[in-house]
């Protein structure tokens, strides 16, 4: 059985912290910023845990993470 790849697109998207969990970035962030407020961005800065629901999905396209 051949091995199960990584999906490269996720691999840059999604990382794991030191207990297991998987982090992303915040989205909207990333042009048109000129109209949107400081407060806004600034709090698009840091990054989140995904979903509950979606570990699962996350998990299958990153075997090895």
């Amino acid at each position: 059985m051949p091995k199960i790849k990584t999906n490269r697109g996720a691999a840059k998207r999604f990382s794991k912290t030191g207990t297991g969990k998987i982090k992303r970035r915040q989205s909207f962030k990333n042009h048109i910023l000129t109209k949107k407020s400081a407060k806004r961005k600034r709090h698009l800065r840091g990054v989140e845990l995904i979903a509950k629901a979606d570990e699962a999905a996350i998990k299958k396209l990153l075997p090895a993470l």
